[in-house]
């Protein structure tokens, strides 16, 4: 499946209020999860219906409702029903394609980003479109599957960290987006190092499986630059924003929110310049190994021109060669190709030829 585009022929056309699955299916079932929790009681669970996470919906407590698996029609609209919220919002919800961007409703602020995954072992970088949509009460979050990079946060609520335990949904929302950009550094980073380490190899031992790890490290930069540049322009829009869902202290987190995508960028940015930097020292030390092998074979050539001229005279079939009836005339002719090597072969290195 394409990383970068993923349009079905059966989805053209369709309407854009639809609640209709627009994604790779990841996850067999729909996983309810609920944390509630004020300045001093916490309630996690996991629910078996849309009706045991409505009553969160009324409390004063802040609740952090998420969803995993995006494909079940059926249980979108009862989240609709539920949250008041408008048929667009789902629909794009389930587009799991669409790119990174913030818009506010009536009631509620929806924001998608890309959350991604890094597999070490085979260089790979998988994404999931996240979706957060603030509420009053309630932060909604949307997975494709289960598993997320939100366990440090889920702990940071366990353990009464005071910061998260008394504030709103606002900095809840920026606490999750902050470790989904926090997530995109720390995969830059461990990609980066992997990218510097190939220098070495490419001075040391430009090995033709180098060229395809360079090839395989500028599709991953090129797909990361795809999920994070956009959310310049999301926190960007999130800095205009003039909601009462938002705090009047929100600008300082999203400074900070900005920054890391800054930082995000600018890194992607350096990296992909050293890879383009790595593959001209590739096909430029190559071809100074091509010029090295061509200069020493075209030496040998010219070493060897006299020596064929001399030998392709003395193997000539003619009766009358004066010198074949010398009693010294096959040392005298070996004196002289040894002569005119060692003569060559001293001049090339005078002149610095090889």
């Amino acid at each position: 499946m394409a990383r970068y585009l993923k349009t079905k022929k059966e989805e053209i056309g369709l309407s854009p209020y639809a609640l209709h699955f627009r994604g790779e299916k990841k996850s067999e079932k729909v996983i309810l999860r609920v944390i509630d929790y004020d300045e001093y009681n916490l309630d996690e669970l996991s629910l078996g219906s849309i009706d045991e996470v409505i009553k969160f919906h009324t409390t004063k407590s802040t609740s952090w409702f998420n969803v995993d698996g995006l494909h079940d029609e059926n249980i979108m609209q009862e989240i609709s029903n539920a949250f008041d919220l408008e048929p667009t919002i789902l629909a794009d919800v389930m587009n799991t394609h669409a790119r990174p961007k913030i818009h506010e409703y009536d009631n509620c602020i929806y924001i998608s980003v890309k959350m991604l995954q890094y597999d070490e072992v085979l260089n790979y970088i998988s994404g999931e479109n996240l979706v957060i949509i603030i509420k009053e009460n309630i932060i909604i979050t949307f997975q494709e599957k289960p598993g997320d990079v939100f366990e440090p946060l889920r702990e940071r609520i366990r353990k009464n960290k005071r910061r998260l335990r008394t504030s709103s949904t606002d900095y809840l929302a920026f606490a999750i987006m902050d470790i989904v950009f926090d997530n995109y550094k720390y995969i830059i980073s461990e990609l980066g190092s992997k990218i510097e380490t190939i220098e070495v190899d490419l001075l040391n031992d430009p090995q033709v499986s180098l060229l395809e790890t360079i090839n395989n490290f500028k599709k991953e930069i090129i797909y990361l630059n795809k999920s994070i540049k956009p959310c310049r322009e999301l926190t960007d829009d999130l800095f205009k924003l003039d909601s009462d869902l938002l705090g009047d202290d929100v600008s300082v987190h999203l400074k900070e929110l900005k920054d890391n995508i800054n930082q995000s960028i600018e890194s992607l940015e350096s990296y992909r310049e050293i890879l383009s930097d790595q593959l001209n020292i590739y096909h430029m030390t190559m071809s100074s190994k091509l010029n090295d092998i061509m200069k020493f074979l075209t030496v040998f050539s010219v070493i060897f021109i006299p020596l064929t001229f001399i030998a392709g005279i003395y193997g000539t079939n003619f009766d009358f060669l004066p010198e074949l009836h010398f009693k010294y005339s096959y040392f005298i002719m070996w004196g002289i190709m040894i002569t005119i090597t060692i003569s060559m072969i001293f001049y090339f290195k005078k002149k610095k030829w090889f």
